[in-house]
């Protein structure tokens, strides 16, 4: 038993799928609001999921009561559900949409099992979105990195800004799925948006919009981004206004821009975790220790 249960499979073939994971690999749910957004503005039908009891250690990752409109307590498990989109115009087109949840548990074999989900649709193409926190400024525009499996795609990814990632460090379920997809010769590529670490805000609709907009380009499918742009306009002012009486984390974030205005145009591969957590832990000490060393 692998979990997978299936409401109805198309007759469409679904050429291209697009996933993204809640939890490690999703911060300020950047990715997951990304699908979830194109999910709701898109007419998608659910038609497949997972069931958790597999992959979750639920002392870990714990369900969630809630009640419903009948006043009745119901649990809430981690989802992991798989929906359809056919366009009316171009069904060649059709887009399997998946959502779930970093599972706990057993890797290689919940890759398998989303594996087989798009298998069951024709799925050729595989394409991950991820989001990590990162010493980056929210006043400029949002770097987006990532990695493809071949050299159309790399050549493609590049020509819409996503820059190639030379990450090492501690890694979430996106590299042990690569490595299933690697395995069965299936053409996949990741890309990560980089969120900055010391805005508390969740969701990052800024982070989503530029996340939805390289993965629109690269798959060729249309989705409606104004309503997700105006939510992101929205969240820089308050992001903004935030930090407007606070010296200490001004004077940081224009260290930061920068950093970044010297990074522009340069050859620049995503920093190493040890990298990052460096950075983050210097602005976390300046921060504990208060104005002038108190």
């Amino acid at each position: 038993m692998n979990g997978l249960i299936v409401h109805d499979i198309p007759e469409v073939k679904h050429s291209t799928m697009i996933l993204a994971f809640a939890g490690w690999p999703d911060a300020a749910e950047a990715a997951t609001r990304a699908i979830r957004y194109m999910a709701r503005k898109l007419p998608t039908k659910k038609i497949m999921e997972i069931d958790p009891e597999y992959y979750y250690d639920f002392t870990v990752n714990r369900p969630q009561t809630r009640m419903n409109r009948r006043k009745e307590r119901i649990i809430k498990w981690p989802t992991n559900e798989f929906h359809s989109y056919i366009p009316q115009d171009d069904p060649a087109n059709a887009v399997l949409l998946y959502v779930g949840t970093e599972p706990n548990l057993k890797w290689k074999t919940f890759s398998n099992t989303v594996l087989e989900a798009a298998s069951k649709v024709g799925v050729e193409l595989v394409v991950s979105l991820g989001s990590l926190l990162d010493a980056v400024p929210h006043t400029r525009e949002v770097r987006i990195t990532g990695r493809a499996s071949n050299k159309e795609l790399s050549k493609k990814a590049q020509w819409l800004g996503i820059k190639n990632s030379g990450y090492q460090g501690p890694t979430g379920i996106h590299s042990a799925f690569a490595d299933e997809c690697n395995s069965r010769e299936i053409p996949h590529a990741n890309i990560w948006c980089h969120c900055p670490h010391y805005v508390q805000t969740t969701p990052n609709p800024v982070a989503s919009y530029a996340l939805l907009e390289r993965l629109k380009n690269l798959i060729d499918v249309d989705v409606d981004m104004s309503e997700l742009g105006l939510a992101g306009q929205a969240f820089q002012e308050e992001v903004t206004k935030a930090i407007s009486n606070q010296p200490d984390v001004k004077s940081y974030v224009t260290k930061l821009e920068n950093q970044y205005d010297e990074s522009v145009g340069e050859a620049e591969d995503m920093p190493t975790g040890t990298d990052m957590v460096h950075e983050i832990e210097e602005f976390l000490r300046s921060q504990s220790s208060g104005p002038e060393g108190s």
